[in-house]
């Protein structure tokens, strides 16, 4: 067996099974999860119908590099939504099956694994699948604890000198999970900078840059290096997906777009890996990405939940409203001093309400923990079952 497998913490779910495993929750209130961050608004119809429509694709193969309406679509939209100027969709655009399998791949792409000291830097708190592709591809992960003074962005300026020569991926997300922070251009030409002297390559995570609370929307990697000039995108691979945008996360659909030289190497990869996506889903990715209609009118479903939401849970909570992404990223011992941890245990057995401990999603590092005595909060159901669930939170709170 691959002993690297045994460098993999259980996933934060795992955890919170068994967080919960001696715990009966109080039968009077119907379960409600917070916990996970699945969208749960109705896929659009006109989605369901195109992948109905194009059933027949289930008789071909599909090939690793999408086809040519696909990809001319996720250019368009890159093009539309960044300001950007004409994308080559044969080089620049992969489509993926969801962006999780992506970012994971693309580490074992980029990491040499005869280098015994390679760096994997993410963020923290994180998503997970970050760690695990920096162990698997047999490197170190190095993460760089979040500021909530710089808004929950990532202290890059705190990284000793001698760790950047190490680096050869670095994982970021924006806007971010759990914390919802955007990277501002200036974050990005510090990056950019650090990049081009130590030869790194960034992964940008961006999968919830469509749901967000400001006039404005999220600056994107691919945004940013053009409006820096950097021509080509030089080490520079931006990930999104459908799933949130269109509500669609059963499609497994997604793409990665940026330096054409490294996507050459991970469409090389991934034609042995088996990445390729099935032809309905390519023909259902095609109408999701070419409409923006719906997605104005999801983004409204959150921003009317939030402004519900985040009013209730402020009362009793140290929590505000996040730049973008569903969730809110809350401090518990407002009220009284608990741990995350005993937060979530005690508000699912006493109100049958399921949160995220904060520190199951960060690492201690650099002598702390930056989710501890936080958790996480998907307000990922109707409006309605979100504000039951702050009403009972700020219940359970009151009541410490």
């Amino acid at each position: 067996m691959n002993p690297l497998l045994d460098r993999l913490q259980p996933y934060p779910f795992e955890k919170l099974r068994a967080l919960f495993a001696d715990v009966t929750p109080n039968p009077a209130y119907k379960p409600i999860s917070l916990g996970i961050g699945e969208p749960k608004h109705p896929t659009p119809k006109f989605i369901q119908q195109a992948l109905a429509d194009n059933l027949n694709g289930l008789a071909s193969y599909p090939s690793t590099v999408g086809a040519e309406p696909l990809r001319a679509a996720i250019a368009g939209w890159l093009e539309r939504r960044y300001g950007l100027p004409p994308l080559d969709p044969a080089s620049q655009i992969l489509p993926v099956n969801g962006s999780r399998e992506a970012l994971f791949a693309l580490a074992q792409t980029v990491v040499d694994p005869a280098q015994q000291d390679a760096l994997v830097m993410c963020p923290n708190p994180f998503y997970q699948i970050y760690e695990g592709a920096a162990y698997l591809a047999g490197a170190q992960p190095y993460f760089v604890n979040s500021d909530p003074a710089r808004n929950f962005a990532p202290d890059y300026r705190s990284v000793p000198d001698d760790v950047w020569p190490r680096v050869k991926l670095l994982y970021l997300c924006s806007p971010g999970n759990p914390t919802g922070a955007v990277l501002s251009l200036e974050d990005w030409k510090e990056l950019f900078a650090l990049s081009d002297r130590h030869g790194f390559v960034i992964a940008a995570d961006e999968c919830y840059s469509e749901i967000y609370f400001k006039p404005e929307a999220p600056l994107g990697g691919l945004q940013a290096a053009h409006m820096l000039g950097r021509e080509g995108y030089p080490r520079l691979i931006a990930f999104s997906s459908l799933s949130k945008r269109s509500n669609v996360p059963g499609m497994r659909s997604g793409f990665v777009a940026g330096d054409a030289a490294i996507l050459k190497k991970f469409l090389l990869y991934r034609t042995y890996h088996g990445g390729a996506m099935s032809p309905p889903v390519q023909a259902a990715s095609v109408a999701a990405w070419n409409d923006e209609t719906h997605v104005v009118e999801n983004r409204a479903k959150y921003m009317a939940k939030f402004q519900q939401v985040t009013p209730v849970l402020q009362t009793v909570l140290d929590v505000a409203l996040p730049d973008a992404g569903f969730y809110l990223w809350a401090k518990v011992d407002k009220l009284a001093a608990i741990s995350d941890t005993d937060f979530a245990k005690r508000l699912y057995a006493e109100y049958n309400v399921t949160v995220l401990p904060g520190s199951y999603l960060a690492r201690d590092a650099h002598g702390s923990n930056p989710g501890r005595q936080r958790i996480r909060m998907a307000l990922v159901a109707e409006v309605e079952e979100c504000l039951e669930a702050a009403q009972r939170i700020a219940a359970f709170c009151h009541g410490l």
